[in-house]
C-alpha cells in the first residue's frame, strides 16, 4: 500500500535544519546530564523500596507526600498506580539494607499515624497479619465464653485475613466478615470490639531492591545496550559496507542520547521499563535505517547512479522517496499506539511510552537526516581526496615521462643534376 506515489522531495537539500536541531538537543541533554551528575535512576538501579498502598477512596497524594517527607531523609516518590485507581506507589531510596528496613518501618508508622486511629488501643484489621489478629483476640474470645483452642483461633484469624485479601484487601465494614466460614456472631462481636478499619492498606505489595542489585542491574542495562549496538554495527558492515554501519550506529546513538537527555531535562526517572523502551528504540530505528540503506544499494546495483558526488545524493533522495510510504505508515501507526499508552496507560507505563514517543520522532528523521548524510559526506570526502591525489600526481607524471627522440640528420648531401 502506497500513500505517496512518485514523490520527488529533496530530503538531503533540507538536512541542515534537522542536523542543527539534533546538535542543539544533544548538547542540551548532555548539559543537563552533566549538571545533574547523570540520569535520574529509578529505585531498580540505585536501590530502595516500593510500597503499594490502597485507599478506600481517592488517595490524598499531597498529604501522603508531605507526611513522609517530614520523617524520611530524602523526599519519597508518590504516584498513582494507574488511572482511576485508589492505589498509590511510594518509593524510598536506601544506601544499605538497614536503611531500607528503617525507611519501610517509617513509612508504615507514618501512614498509621496520619490515616489510622493511634491511641485508641485497637488493632487495624486492614493492615494486620494473621498472627497479629490471633494474638489480639485470643484472650477476649475466652472472656466472651468462646471455647476455641489456640490452633483454632489461629486458623480462624488466617481465614479472616485470607478472606480480606481475596476481596480487595481493604475492608470498609467489619460486618462484611459474616461471610467468612466458621465466624460466629460472638467472634464478630469480639472483632468489632478489638479492631478498627483504617481507610487504607499498606500490606499489599512491598518490593525491596538492595543497592548492590541496583548497581548490577544498571551495569547490565548499559552492557545490553552497547552489545546490541555492536552486533548491529557488525551486521550492517557485512551486509553493506563499513560506512553504512557507522552511519546507522551513529544515528542510533543520536536517538538514545537525545531521549535520555530529554528525560534528564524533564527530570524523569530511568527505570527498567525505560531501558526496555530504549532497547526497543534501538531495534526500531536500526530497522528503519536498514530499509533505506537496502533501497540505496538496490538502486546503485541497478545502475541508476554511482556512489560518486551528486549522483549518490540523487540515489539517496530517490531511495528515501521510494520508502516514504512505508516509513510514514510504520512510524505513524507505532506513534499512535505509544501515544495512546502515554495518555491512558497510567504512571506504570508512563516512562516506557514517553521514551518511545520521543524515540520514534527522533529515530524516524535520524534515518533520513543523520544516517544518510553521514554516508554521503564520507563518499564526497573520499572522492575529493582521490581527486586531490590524482591532481597532485599528474604534474609529477608529466615531468618523469621520457621525451621523444630527436630526428638525426642523415649526413647525405643531395647534388643538383
Amino acid at each position: 500500500m502506497e500513500i505517496f506515489k512518485n514523490t520527488n522531495f529533496d530530503f538531503l537539500g533540507h538536512k541542515w535544519p534537522f542536523i542543527i536541531a539534533s546538535l542543539v538537543l544533544s548538547v542540551a541533554g548532555l548539559g543537563s546530564l552533566a549538571l545533574k551528575g547523570g540520569p535520574r535512576y529509578g529505585i531498580e538501579f540505585k536501590g530502595g523500596m516500593l510500597l503499594t498502598v490502597k485507599f478506600a477512596s481517592a488517595p490524598p497524594i499531597e498529604k501522603v507526600r508531605s507526611a513522609l517527607s517530614a520523617v524520611l531523609s530524602s523526599p519519597p516518590s508518590v504516584q498513582t498506580y494507574e488511572s482511576g485507581s485508589n492505589e498509590i506507589v511510594i518509593g524510598t531510596e536506601g544506601a544499605d539494607d538497614a536503611t531500607l528496613a528503617k525507611n519501610r518501618q517509617l513509612v508504615i508508622d507514618t501512614l498509621a499515624k496520619t490515616f489510622g486511629q493511634p491511641g485508641n488501643g485497637k488493632l487495624d484489621l486492614n493492615n494486620a497479619s494473621g498472627s497479629q489478629l490471633a494474638n489480639r483476640i485470643t484472650d477476649p474470645l475466652q472472656k466472651a465464653g468462646v471455647q476455641l483452642s489456640t490452633q483454632q483461633v489461629q486458623d480462624l484469624a488466617a481465614s479472616v485475613v485470607a478472606w480480606r485479601d481475596q476481596h480487595g484487601g481493604l475492608l470498609t465494614k467489619i460486618d462484611d466478615l459474616r461471610a467468612v466460614p466458621g465466624l460466629t456472631p460472638q467472634v464478630l462481636n469480639v472483632l468489632n470490639t478489638e479492631c478498627y478499619l483504617a481507610p487504607y492498606t499498606a500490606s499489599r505489595n512491598i518490593e525491596i531492591v538492595g543497592p548492590k542489585v541496583g548497581a548490577d542491574l544498571r551495569q547490565q542495562a548499559i552492557q545490553a545496550t552497547m552489545l546490541a549496538l555492536a552486533g548491529m554495527l557488525v551486521y550492517i558492515w557485512f551486509r553493506f559496507e563499513w560506512i553504512y554501519g557507522v552511519g546507522a550506529v551513529v544515528a542510533v546513538f543520536h536517538d538514545t542520547i537525545i531521549t535520555i537527555g530529554v528525560f534528564s531535562i524533564l527530570d524523569k526517572e530511568i527505570s527498567l521499563t525505560v531501558i526496555a523502551a530504549l532497547l526497543t528504540l534501538v531495534g526500531y530505528s536500526m530497522n528503519d535505517t536498514i530499509v533505506i540503506f537496502d533501497r540505496i544499494r538496490e538502486n546503485l546495483h541497478l545502475g541508476r547512479g554511482s556512489a560518486k558526488g551528486s549522483n549518490l545524493a540523487e540515489v539517496i533522495n530517490r531511495s528515501v522517496n521510494q520508502t516514504l510510504s512505508r516509513t510514514v505508515m510504520t512510524s505513524g501507526l507505532t506513534f499512535l499506539a505509544v501515544l495512546a499508552l502515554l495518555l491512558y496507560g497510567g504512571p506504570v507505563l508512563h516512562g516506557f511510552s514517553l521514551a518511545l514517543v520521543i524515540g520514534i520522532i527522533i529515530g524516524t528523521y535520524s534515518s533520513v537526516f543523520v544516517a544518510s548524510p553521514i554516508v554521503l559526506f564520507w563518499h564526497n570526502w573520499a572522492d575529493a581526496r582521490k581527486a586531490t591525489a590524482v591532481s597532485a600526481a599528474a604534474p609529477q607524471a608529466s615531468k618523469s615521462a621520457p621525451r621523444p627522440a630527436a630526428t638525426q640528420p642523415s649526413g647525405k648531401v643531395k647534388t643538383a643534376k
